[in-house]
């Protein structure tokens, strides 16, 4: 019995682990890996910034908390039903979280193709243009004929990217170390607190376009108690790489901008510190992980739309796949000529606001709200006897 015990509490453990991580993947990916992100939304605003990070993660995970517990409570089957379930009465409301979704995955499918395509231009000397054009051929074909050949590999790719991230974040640091102690020093830059916290927010806003896929992931997770294991977890680590990162661009900051080499800053630092192992490590695992990452993207947008009422004419199946995949890809080829800064100031910070307005306050006060409700009621009328629906979720409570 001890035995056994033991083994569900390894498989739980196993669980908030893979959980805490497909959190970690998700956020720590192409974007994430440039350094633009990290520049437009901390790093400008100087020593405050590591701590801006911190705060947005805290706020991700919480919001993310609620949003599995309310899934797996009321054994719900999509994000339609969780928001449905948030803002119910006024269930179409729901709604707005479709706009939201939709239009957060077309920015960043512009994105991967302005990232990828930057990448070119900076590494090869490829017009923009073209490298945009190239990038979308390639996705294109990808995404039709060897969509699941790159999922397969998309494990290995952001290992890849993340392992060659860490050397970057380390030696960059390393490198910049005086620079980094005279900005904490003085509290050089222009931190305001208020502007630092919205833009916390902000972030947090647009990364909670990972919704749908943490709450189908999170299902393994049998208990309140083993959620907030998991998001604790997954708050310590996307952290400490966000901070790592955010230093990093601290102390390289000045260096970079006066260089015009805003948008792909990390890549800039990686050529600067002279190994030339580390900047081609890195370069090739950036593109492959933006390819990786707007493959499976756009799959995930076909293979949702290609059975609608408008294509039922075409029996095809690789006909109606390259309908929708050459729809969603002129959009996100479209989106990426205004190039990647503004994808990620405007694109995503728009999203942002929304996101805050419709997932992130919602979620922090109605959410926690109903959740605690609906496990205090559950755990009154069941007593210790539960219906499998809620998953163990509905704790023992005074009632």
């Amino acid at each position: 019995m001890e035995k056994q015990r033991q083994v569900t509490r390894n498989m739980s453990m196993a669980g908030v682990i893979s959980v805490a991580c497909v959190l970690f993947s998700s956020h720590a990916g192409g974007g994430f890996a440039t350094g633009n992100q990290a520049t437009q939304y901390y790093v400008q605003y100087g020593w405050f910034a590591p701590f801006m990070a911190v705060i947005a993660m805290a706020i991700l995970t919480l919001t993310i908390r609620e949003c599995i517990i309310m899934y797996n409570t009321r054994g719900l089957t999509s994000s339609k039903e969780l928001f449905q379930t948030l803002y119910h009465p006024f269930d179409k409301i729901s709604i707005l979280f479709d706009i939201y979704f939709y239009t957060m995955v077309l920015c960043a499918v512009g994105a991967v193709i302005a990232g990828a395509a930057s990448l070119l231009n900076k590494t090869y000397g490829i017009q923009y243009v073209y490298a945009v054009l190239t990038v979308g051929g390639i996705l294109l074909l990808l995404t039709i004929f060897g969509a699941t050949l790159v999922a397969k590999a998309s494990t290995v790719m952001s290992i890849g990217i993340l392992t060659s991230c860490a050397v970057i974040f380390i030696l960059g640091i390393n490198a910049r170390m005086p620079e980094v102690s005279n900005i904490f020093a003085v509290k050089s830059g222009t931190a305001n607190i208020g502007t630092g916290i919205l833009k916390a927010f902000t972030y947090a806003g647009f990364q909670s376009v990972v919704i749908p896929t943490m709450i189908s992931c999170g299902r393994a997770l049998k208990s309140p108690k083993a959620v907030s294991r998991s998001m604790m977890i997954s708050f310590i680590i996307n952290s400490i790489a966000l901070v790592l990162s955010v230093i990093m661009l601290l102390g390289w900051y000045a260096e970079f901008t006066q260089a015009g080499e805003m948008t792909l800053p990390a890549l800039y630092i990686a050529k600067q510190l002279g190994k030339s192992y580390v900047f081609w490590a890195y370069n090739i695992c950036l593109f492959l992980c933006f390819i990786s990452t707007g493959v499976t993207t756009i799959y995930g947008f076909v293979d949702k739309f290609d059975k609608s009422k408008m294509l039922e004419g075409i029996k095809n199946v690789i006909g109606r796949r390259i309908i929708v995949s050459g729809f969603i890809m002129l959009l996100s080829m479209g989106i990426s000529m205004v190039g990647l800064d503004k994808i990620i100031k405007y694109g995503y910070g728009y999203m942002g606001y929304l996101g805050i307005a419709i997932i992130i306050v919602p979620f922090l006060t109605i959410g926690v709200y109903k959740n605690r409700k609906f496990i205090k009621e559950q755990s009154c009328d069941k007593a210790d006897i539960l219906t499998e629906p809620y998953n163990g979720f509905a704790e023992k409570t005074e009632c």
